[in-house]
């Protein structure tokens, strides 16, 4: 039905920003991984993902979107706050919804067809309005474009990707079709346009303000221009509609168009007639659904519906209007309930309902009967198998339901409404309408009416303006009874006139402005111009085409006209009095064959307005509007007036023997055509039968595919998301490995992997050194492989930490001599059964060298220091570390590993004038420099106690290794004391 945004938002929201709803299935991954790598992370929006996850897998992908943004990301949980710049995933297994602020988690049925992004959409769209972007990227199927509709109707701005770079088109397709999309961009593009979007002007407020795009006056002009342009290309009147909502939809297109000002998009407006299409589809922007509001029609289902279908028996007609019907959804959820109350109540009458609209496009697409999978969201299994077929990703009305229901276009507050109806029901549309076309509408709808016939309206819509004609049936839920105290509808004056824009008052700002309204002046002046030369001076008439069928009238018709109970028609045997109907018909036709004016003899009709009887003589006349198009004008001439002198005619004709002679020619046409009619019958009469029973069970067997297609669609959209997470996993995986061999090469430790049954699983570069191992070993039994090792239990070693799952280290010797530290080592996988052994090798001969070098040093009873090329000390031995901590120096107690022993020898030197301190000094200094081989020096160290006297002998270290020198100072003090 006709809905345009008109929502008031009841409190000042917690959040202030925007939010940016990005839906996303099947290749939908890499989607948001581009879109968000391009995104700023301080924008001030909120970012909520919605995909179709299954319950049965865990979700990895808020680990894969944090590789491309900064922005924080978290997994939603109940009752979770919304936050600014901020990433919120949905969790499997759940569907998503807004309450105030605050996520609302609900577990996602596995037996009925679940559309999450369409849920959140709409819940988004209720709670922030035109503070809400919905973001579609690829998928298949058509979740998320009933949301983007819902969205688009709030205020809200709609982008999708473009459905030829999207790896599954599905989605961006579907939406494309609702045609509210106002970007389609590659994803890449997505996010920096609404950045664009949210930082206009236009976005900052819920309305703008006026003169904020452009002064008062030329705002108010601009308004004007732009409703008349919509009702010169559209026939439809605007003014009739709330200001407001008028103006927060254009306001909207102002944004999204990214212009400056009112002005402005008027000119725009001119020169693309694409762009005002765009606003008047979005000005009759149709929200609806299959039983909208399950309460109501619950209501009248119990209600009303078995009260009609109690009073009518098999011959009677049950007639409903169901106005702003939209795409239709309404129209069939009543003859859905009608036909299920005739089989509950085992009568049958007939039903027609006639479904209404102003918008000629829904219309087509109602009468189509055709809708995406998102309404198994909305229908129970039961009707969907009655009611619909499956059609791939669409459901297609059965002609049982189709048939039930005529579509037609058809102007609320302009056309003439229909008559006699048992169910009349007009929801969400009066509300979008001022109090004085609001009244109009009523009286339309009051007046289709039968007494006893029941009014539906929407939620927020009343009958205050003709409630005397009514009686509550139940007011809570807008259901209405027409009572004898109505007033009788009276038709305008100029109802049977063409419909005009007034353009009193004219215009004086924008020049653009100015010129259609003055154009539009023009038109309204020849017009009412040209009305009163004909009421002045021509008599009567009606413009009829090809199927006799009225399309304008001239005079005053009123006593030619007889409206008859029933819908509206403009054939002319259903307007005019049954005496002039046999004349009318018979001047038309031959008219129309010989395409030349003719006149009938004076006729005498019963005239309710002027006496008992009038005379009237019928002239047809050919009107030639191109090629294509021939008319004929019906006049109704009054003998008092009509001078034949000035009358030239072509011919005239005898009405009985044309009558008699047309009714000849017919007969022998319908003998024919009975004859050849009867033998097509016996013949599809056979075929019939044999369809039918093929039919049947063609049915059957559809019925059965299209559940367990439902079934196969729904888990192929989650396992392609959880197929493209894994992928996403397995690439990490891959650097992971390379990462892991990289490393293992650059230590050259041997390692070697092998699972719960010895099995090698894969081992490093430097694991040949003890493994004769080679690259296709991988899978073969560790004890098949020989080693180097001069270890014949290492084995037993292996399947000891298997067992114990414990550490083991030794240290063992190749055969080469080389020394080993063996660490054998327990693994096992948390999430899983494996489990397995590593070992690592590591090569200590160097250690041992070391060990051994140190404890021949420490054997001797020298001070030994062994010195690096810049005078670090590397290694003492005991003796060295025993004189230091005997003698409590200082000085030699800095003398230890790692400190500088010429720095030692320097400030000694600088401390003491004592000029053996000095010869040290330049004696080490040379030997390490190379500029001599070795040095020598008997010196005195006297303790208190005693007088010693040692050598010292600084000597070369040659080798591969870089330049060092060692130092010993030996204790000679009992063989000077003997000399």
């Amino acid at each position: 039905m006709l809905e345009l945004s008109n929502k008031v938002t009841q409190s000042e929201p917690t959040f202030n920003g925007y939010v940016i709803a990005l839906g996303a299935s099947a290749g939908g991954l890499e989607a948001l991984e581009n879109f968000f790598r391009n995104c700023p992370v301080d924008i001030g929006a909120a970012f909520v993902v919605i995909q179709h996850l299954s319950s049965d897998h865990k979700s990895i992908m808020k680990d894969l979107l944090s590789r491309h943004t900064q922005m924080s990301i978290t997994v939603v949980e109940q009752g979770m706050l919304l936050k600014e710049n901020h990433i919120f995933l949905i969790p499997p297994g759940k569907v998503m919804s807004m309450e105030g602020d605050r996520f609302l988690l609900t577990s996602k049925s596995p037996h009925v067809l679940t559309l999450p992004i369409d849920i959140f959409f709409n819940s988004m769209s209720q709670r922030f309005e035109n503070r809400c972007v919905a973001v579609i990227l690829s998928g298949t199927g058509s979740d998320g474009s009933r949301g983007a509709v819902a969205v688009n109707a709030a205020g809200g701005f709609v982008v999708a990707q473009e459905p030829t770079e999207a790896k599954f088109d599905g989605m961006p397709k579907s939406v494309l079709a609702t045609e509210v999309v106002d970007e389609v961009l590659p994803v890449d593009q997505l996010a920096q346009r609404i950045v664009e979007h949210i930082a206009n002007p236009a976005a900052q407020k819920t309305h703008v303000s006026p003169g904020q795009l452009g002064t008062p006056e030329d705002e108010e002009e601009a308004m004007e221009g732009i409703m008349t342009l919509l009702f010169q290309s559209g026939g439809i009147d605007f003014r009739d509609y709330k200001s407001a909502t008028f103006l927060r939809r254009v306001e909207r297109r102002v944004q999204v168009r990214q212009v400056s000002s009112f002005s402005d998009y008027f000119m725009l407006l001119q020169e693309d007639h694409t762009e005002l299409a765009t606003l008047r589809r979005e000005l009759l922007i149709s929200v609806t659904s299959f039983f909208r509001d399950e309460e109501a029609f619950d209501a009248l289902a119990t209600t009303v519906i078995p009260e009609l279908v109690a009073n009518a028996d098999a011959h009677s007609m049950i007639r409903v209007w169901s106005a702003a019907t939209s795409t239709g959804e309404e129209a069939y959820s009543l003859a859905m309930l009608f036909i299920e109350e005739f089989d509950r109540a085992r009568r049958w009458p007939q039903l027609k309902i006639f479904a209404t609209d102003v918008n000629q496009h829904v219309i087509e697409l109602a009468a189509a009967g055709q809708y995406t999978q998102a309404v198994a969201a909305e229908l129970s299994v039961q009707r969907l198998e009655r009611f619909f077929y499956k059609t791939g990703n669409s459901f297609t009305v059965k002609p049982e339901l189709r048939q039930c229901i005529v579509f037609a276009k058809h102007n609320l507050l302009s056309d003439p409404p229909f008559t006699r109806m048992d169910l009349v029901t007009c929801r969400n549309a009066l509300i979008y309408f001022k109090p004085e076309a609001q009244l109009r509408a009523m009286h339309r709808l009051q007046y289709a009416i039968r007494p006893g016939g029941v009014l539906f309206l929407g939620s927020s819509e009343s009958i205050n303006c003709v409630a005397k004609g009514f009686e509550e049936i139940n007011p809570k839920l807008k259901l209405f009874r027409r009572n004898d105290k109505a007033l009788p509808f009276v038709i305008e004056g100029n109802s049977l006139h063409a419909t005009r824009l007034s353009s009193e008052g004219g215009y004086r700002g924008n020049p653009a402005v100015r010129s259609v309204m003055g154009a539009s002046r023009e038109l309204s002046v020849l017009d009412k111009s040209t009305s009163v030369l004909l009421d002045l001076y021509a008599p009567p008439s009606i413009l009829v085409n090809d199927n006799h069928q009225a399309v304008h009238f001239f005079g005053d018709l009123q006593p030619f006209f007889k409206v008859r109970s029933g819908a509206v028609s403009t054939q002319i045997n259903r307007i005019l009095p049954e005496s002039l109907v046999p004349v009318a018909q018979a001047l038309l036709y031959k008219a129309s064959k010989d395409w030349k004016t003719l006149q009938s003899d004076c006729i005498h009709f019963a005239c309710a307005h002027e006496g008992p009887y009038r005379q009237v003589r019928l002239t047809v006349k050919p009107v030639m509007i191109d090629a294509n198009e021939r008319l004929l004008l019906l006049c109704f001439e009054s003998p008092v007036v009509h001078q034949t002198s000035t009358l030239e005619l072509s011919g005239s004709i005898d009405v009985g023997a044309e009558t008699t002679a047309r009714i000849d020619a017919l007969q022998n046409e319908l003998g024919a055509t009975r004859e050849s009619l009867q033998a097509t019958i016996e013949e599809l009469e056979t075929s019939n039968e044999e369809l039918q029973a093929t039919n049947e069970e063609l049915m059957a067997s559809n019925e059965e595919l299209q559940s367990s297609n439902e079934e196969l669609q729904s888990v192929n959209e989650e396992l392609n998301t959880v197929n493209a997470e894994y992928q996403e996993k397995v690439m990490l995986l891959n650097r992971l490995n390379v990462d892991l061999d990289t490393m293992a090469k650059a230590v050259g430790v041997a390692t070697v992997f092998v699972d719960e049954h010895l099995i090698i699983t894969r081992f490093s570069p430097a694991a040949v050194s003890i493994f004769k191992l080679r690259e296709g070993d991988v899978g073969r039994p560790l004890e098949e492989i020989s080693h180097r090792l001069k270890h014949p239990d290492i084995m037993a070693d292996f399947a000891l930490t298997l067992a114990s799952e414990q550490t083991l280290e030794k240290e063992v010797l190749s055969e080469e001599g080389s020394a080993y530290l063996m660490r054998v080592m327990f693994y096992k996988v948390p999430s899983s059964a494996a489990r397995g052994v590593v070992a690592t090798f590591v090569d200590i001969s160097a250690f041992q060298d070391a060990e051994r070098l140190q404890s021949i040093m420490d054997a001797l009873p020298e001070h030994i220091a062994v010195l690096e090329q810049d005078g670090t000390i590397a290694m003492v031995n005991a003796s060295w570390k025993r004189f230091a901590n005997a003698n409590s120096e200082p000085t030699l107690l800095t003398t230890s590993t790692g400190s500088n022993y010429l720095n030692v020898c320097r400030k000694l030197q600088q401390n003491s004038k004592d000029k053996t301190v000095a010869r040290a000094y330049q004696g080490v200094k040379g030997v390490l420099e190379g500029s001599i081989p070795m040095f020598q020096m008997i010196y005195q160290c006297h303790s208190p106690n005693e007088k010693r006297w040692f050598v010292m002998n600084v000597g070369l270290i040659k080798g591969n290794l870089e330049l060092g020198a060692v130092v010993s100072h030996t204790n000679i003090s009992e063989l000077h004391q003997n000399d």
